[in-house]
């Protein structure tokens, strides 16, 4: 399977809690739910596109006790999110999560995350399919296992909270395969591994 990563950003790079208030209110953060604003039915569309490749899901442990506190709650067969999250296979890198309520929940990473997730993309299906869990992403990234990028970037800047891309990164290129605008202004931008970056002079 292809290892596909999306992710909600602002301007400033701030991934933290686009989804509400009480997300993620590590280290003080206070402006959690900054993404909403922003829906409209391009994004709800971009959403369903992607959810309709996924064959499984990877969650960090954070994002999972999230998704797991809200997802399974959600019965409707035409949710296209709900629908394949509650359905189809998910793993949670963790090691500490001793157990999973979710159906369909596997626990992986308690010994070797990145040994693990490699394992998992020989498995057969299009894409394993990961939506928010930042520090897994950065931990990947760092190993050249994710395959694909949809960054959302969203017109607001709010000066603090966790970011995605931390100093120390693995020095990574990437190709432009899409992007596009929706109507409020969150900009989607398709990214595919490109290897190494290559340096020159002007």
């Amino acid at each position: 399977m292809k290892l596909t990563f999306t992710q909600f950003l602002t301007l400033d790079g701030v991934l933290q809690a686009p989804g509400g208030p009480d997300e993620d209110t590590g280290g003080g953060f206070t402006h959690g739910g900054w993404s909403v604003p922003y829906d409209d039915e391009d994004f709800g569309a971009f959403v369903t596109e992607v959810f309709d490749r996924a064959d499984a899901f990877l969650f960090g442990r954070g994002t999972y006790d999230i998704f797991a506190g809200y997802w399974p709650h959600r019965t409707d067969p035409a949710d296209p999110v709900a629908a394949r999250f509650n359905a189809l296979p998910k793993y949670v890198a963790s090691t500490t999560l001793t157990s999973a309520d979710w159906q369909g929940t596997h626990l992986i990473g308690r010994d070797d995350v990145v040994k693990d997730v490699a394992a998992l993309k020989e498995r057969p299906g299009r894409e394993l399919q990961m939506h928010g869990s930042g520090a897994l992403a950065r931990t990947l990234l760092a190993h050249d296992l994710i395959d694909s990028m949809h960054l959302a970037t969203f017109p607001v800047v709010l000066g603090a909270g966790k970011r995605l891309f931390a100093e120390g990164g693995l020095p990574t290129a990437f190709r432009l395969a899409r992007s596009r605008t929706t109507s409020t202004g969150v900009v989607i931008s398709t990214y595919e591994h490109a290897g190494r970056p290559e340096y020159g002079t002007f």
